[in-house]
């Protein structure tokens, strides 16, 4: 069968992590068996390349690509996207999804069935539960209410989801998606509907990301959304620039009606005007920032053929893209 006879196309990156990967191999052939075509983007393995007989070996029909370099999750998951469009006919459905197993394959028909309304572009999960550490569930409740507080949205899922032709065919051509997936999914416009599903153990292995890679993953997050964010911290520093101006007047009135003691009124003078230098300073940086990423808003999408060294397909030799 070719890529346009499978009705689901699973695009799922893999980095230096065989076993895990091989396991969701041959729970995705369990659960869907022929109808799923598996587009595997090796992330520039050195320790653990990613082989075909991986595929082969679970019975799947599906393509691996392996890319010249490490680029990172989100930029794999794009590149894989980027590929299955140039290649998916109206009426396929896409899933994204991590390969280490906390993305269940048993709930994808949870998110295909949503995705069935003709309202709903895309259906993305929304964890019921985490096996996680107390650490890890306590950063992400934090995270999300300053993502919250700095764009004036709400986060609240990650890569797992199902998506429909058009909504790949939108989502590749913007620059934001290969910085946050999820963001990028907010920023679309497109009409989401979240689906609340169990997070999978493991299958194998320990996860690569570290306390300093989740950071530097949620703000990326807000990069996605830098306009509103400049704003928000523009209006703030403009706020607390007033209020340091109305605290001046105070204090100059204390002092003429004699309510200060020795000393007080010059610090408190000094201080108040000091914030309102620096706020108001940081006000005006933040508004021309704001002007110069308004003015670089146009899409400048880079050719996902520029990562990849080769696509290996099931069954058939490898192909130089």
């Amino acid at each position: 069968m070719s890529f346009s006879e499978h009705k689901l196309i699973i695009v799922t990156p893999v980095f230096e992590d065989v076993e895990a990967s091989s396991c969701l191999f041959k729970e995705l052939a369990s659960q869907l068996k022929e109808s799923v075509f598996v587009v595997a983007v090796d992330d520039g393995s050195v320790k653990q390349p990613l082989p075909i007989d991986s595929l082969n070996n679970a019975g799947l029909e599906g393509v691996i690509l392996k890319l010249r370099r490490n680029v990172g999750h989100q930029r794999a998951i794009a590149i894989g996207l980027g590929y299955v469009s140039e290649h998916l006919k109206p009426g396929q459905r896409v899933v994204v999804m991590d390969s280490d197993g906390e993305d269940m394959p048993s709930t994808i028909p949870e998110l295909l069935n949503q995705l069935d309304d003709e309202q709903v572009d895309v259906v993305v999960a929304q964890r019921k539960s985490r096996i996680e550490t107390f650490h890890f569930k306590a950063f992400y409740v934090v995270y999300k209410a300053f993502f919250g507080l700095m764009t004036g949205r709400s986060i609240s899922f990650g890569n797992f989801m199902a998506l429909k032709a058009h909504t790949v065919t939108r989502l590749v051509a913007m620059q934001e998606l290969s910085i946050h997936v999820a963001g990028a999914v907010l920023a679309s416009k497109l009409r989401m509907r979240g689906c609340r599903l169990d997070r999978g153990a493991r299958y194998a292995g320990q996860s690569k990301m570290n306390f300093v890679g989740l950071a530097l993953h949620g703000f990326k997050g807000l990069m996605v959304f830098a306009e509103d964010v400049l704003v928000r911290v523009g209006i703030a520093c403009a706020l607390i620039a007033c209020s340091a101006v109305i605290g001046v007047l105070a204090a100059i009135v204390l002092k003429l009606i004699g309510f200060t003691t020795p000393g007080w009124f010059s610090v408190a003078l000094g201080i108040l005007v000091l914030m309102f230098m620096q706020t108001g300073a940081l006000a005006l940086m933040t508004l021309m920032l704001t002007g110069v990423v308004r003015g670089s808003t146009v899409a400048i999408t880079t050719d996902y053929r520029d990562f990849v060294e080769r696509v290996i397909e099931t069954r058939m030799g490898p192909s130089i893209v």
